[in-house]
This record gives C-alpha cells, sequence and structure tokens, in this order.
C-alpha cells in the first residue's frame, strides 16, 4: 500500500480520497480552506463538499501545509478545478518528490492556452510524460462516495505505472481498467462536459429522448473527431471514458454540467444559472476552448459552437436546435 496525497478536497477529490482510502492506502487531502482541513481531521468529515458521507476512513487526514501533504507522497492525485489549475500547481513545483506519479483528475481544456489538462501539469510541474496519470469515467462523486458500484480509466504513457495507480484506486465496488491513450481520456473528459450542457438544456427546455439521443450522439461524433485529429485513439472514445461517462454526465441531476443547462433551458441566463449552480459548471470555460481547438485542427464543431452562442449570444435552446439541424445533408 502506499502513501498518497489529494490536493484538492472538493466533492470527486474527497470521494476519490475515499476510494484510496477503501483500497488500503494512506491518504493525505490537502485543502486551501481551514475549515475543510479540521473537519476531515478533526471529525473525518467533510461536510463542506462531501456531506452525504458521515464518517471518512481512518485512514485519510488533511493538512493546508503544502510541504507537509506531499513530503512522502508516492502518488499525488490533483483534483483543482481546471481554470485555476496552473496557478494552483506552481505552488508545489518545488515540494513534489522526484519519483512520484502524478494523477489527474481534473476535466477541462485551459480556456487562457486550450492546452488539455496533461499538458498544463506536466508544463507546470515540469514532469516528463511517463510520471503523468490520467483518470476519466463516468465517475458521479456522490454515487462513488455511496460506495456505488463504478469503473474508470488510468492512462500513462507508461503502462506499469497505469497499473500501479491502478492497482492503489482498485476496491470491491471501484473497478479501474489501464490505457497508453492519455490524450484520449483527456478529450473525452473534458468535451463531453458541453455535449451535458446541450443535453441539459434541451432537457429543461421540455424536450424528450429523441433530442436528447440526438444531442449525445452528434456530441460523440464531434468529440471523436477532434480527439482523433489531436491524436487520439478513437476507440477509447467508444468505451468507459467516453460513451460511458458521456451517460452518466447527460442522464443524471448530480452532473453539475447537466443541472447547469437544465437551468439555461428553463430560461435562466448564465448569471443565474452559476448562482443556481453554486458556481460555474467546467462545460462553460470550456465550450469556447473546444470551437477554438475545432479551428486549429480543422475540424467542425457545431455542437460546441452552437452552446458557444447559447453562452455568449444568449440564444434560445430551440435556435441552439437549429443551429445543429443547419447545412446541407450529409453522411453520418
Amino acid at each position: 500500500m502506499k502513501n498518497i496525497t489529494v490536493l484538492g478536497a472538493g466533492a470527486w477529490g474527497t470521494a476519490f480520497g475515499q476510494v484510496l482510502a477503501d483500497a488500503g492506502n494512506t491518504v493525505t487531502m490537502w485543502a486551501i480552506e481551514p475549515e475543510i482541513v479540521t473537519d476531515i481531521h478533526e471529525h473525518h468529515r467533510n461536510s463542506y463538499r462531501l456531506p452525504s458521507v458521515e464518517q471518512l476512513p481512518a485512514n485519510m487526514d488533511a493538512t493546508g501545509d503544502r510541504a507537509q501533504a506531499v513530503a512522502n507522497a508516492e502518488i499525488i492525485v490533483v483534483a483543482i478545478a481546471a481554470q485555476f489549475a496552473r496557478v494552483a500547481l506552481a505552488e508545489f513545483k518545488d515540494l513534489i518528490p522526484s519519483t512520484a506519479l502524478v494523477v489527474s483528475l481534473m476535466k477541462g481544456i485551459e480556456r487562457a492556452t486550450g492546452k488539455r489538462m496533461d499538458q498544463v501539469v506536466r508544463e507546470s510541474l515540469n514532469l516528463p510524460e511517463e510520471r503523468f496519470v490520467a483518470i476519466s469515467g463516468p465517475n458521479l462523486s456522490k454515487q462513488v462516495a455511496d460506495r456505488q458500484p463504478a469503473a474508470t480509466v488510468v492512462g500513462c504513457a507508461d503502462i506499469a505505472n497505469a497499473r500501479i495507480v491502478a492497482q492503489a484506486c482498485e476496491t470491491k465496488y471501484f473497478k479501474p481498467f489501464v490505457t497508453t491513450d492519455v490524450i484520449g481520456l483527456e478529450m473525452c473528459g473534458s468535451l463531453k462536459n458541453v455535449v451535458a450542457l446541450a443535453v441539459g438544456m434541451a432537457r429543461g427546455a421540455g424536450y424528450g429522448e429523441n433530442t436528447a439521443a440526438m444531442i449525445e450522439t452528434r456530441g460523440l461524433a464531434e468529440l471523436t473527431a477532434l480527439g482523433k485529429a489531436a491524436g487520439a485513439d478513437p476507440k477509447t472514445f467508444a468505451g468507459l471514458a467516453g460513451v460511458g461517462d458521456l451517460v452518466a454526465t447527460c442522464g443524471s441531476p448530480l452532473s453539475r454540467n447537466y443541472t447547469f443547462g437544465a437551468n439555461l433551458g428553463k430560461g435562466l441566463s448564465v448569471e443565474e444559472a452559476t448562482k443556481a449552480s453554486n458556481g460555474v459548471a467546467e462545460g462553460v470555460p470550456t465550450t469556447d476552448a473546444v470551437v477554438a481547438l475545432g479551428r486549429q485542427l480543422g475540424v467542425p464543431t457545431p455542437l460546441a459552437s452552437a452552446m458557444s452562442d447559447v453562452l455568449g449570444k444568449g440564444i434560445s435552446c430551440a435556435d441552439m436546435l437549429g443551429e445543429l439541424f443547419g447545412g446541407d445533408i450529409t453522411e453520418e
């Protein structure tokens, strides 16, 4: 078993920390919020971000001290909001042990640069690719925290390191698979959030299964084409990290992206939806980044472009769907 540190004690970071603890590891949560550190350290709870869990495992602790958090870590898991990752990780650059594997749970594309999270993490920490690991799959944090059966995909350029991380997070209820397609995992995890916004919006506006299925399948085709152009294996998009995550994210009110979109579909503005959702869903800043990536790679992004018009111009759900239906008839 290993010493593992999780940077970021939000809902998913805490839920994954519990998975790691259940697998028998010694887990240290790092959080910038003193109240969360105290809650985990003294009460073995995170009532601020994951109140559904009444008692976290005894082998989970927390600290707000960066150096202390990572000093003895063999695996460091990053669970910070994607748009703040670069700034937050800069504080850890000279503290992380030279042999530690760095695992990203983040799903998003950096708005300022258009870069994937693997690129952001490796640049921020000056990390070689064989020490970077991505995790992505249909993993809604509350259901994982409730220890409901779930699976995920662990990716690393060095498959042996992917297996090390997979073994560290395998439990009776959490099943990891491994891959070397890091780009595919990153693209699946970030781009599906844009699709979830659109599906949520359609549901919020009162549209049914036909409309949702159309958005999901055309969205999957769009993100698969983007992924392939970026160097990903198209087969990754047909697996847990692609179709699997898309189904979970587009079909559950537990998904912040789905809920954010549903609020837009009900007529709320972006500002109102942000307030109702207690923050901006990751798909919101990712949308324009996807459009820009499509232009860069020469891949059409009709769904992301339509959602960009929703977010930037305030067009209705009906107009968003109209943009999807626009254009000539083509082969699927």
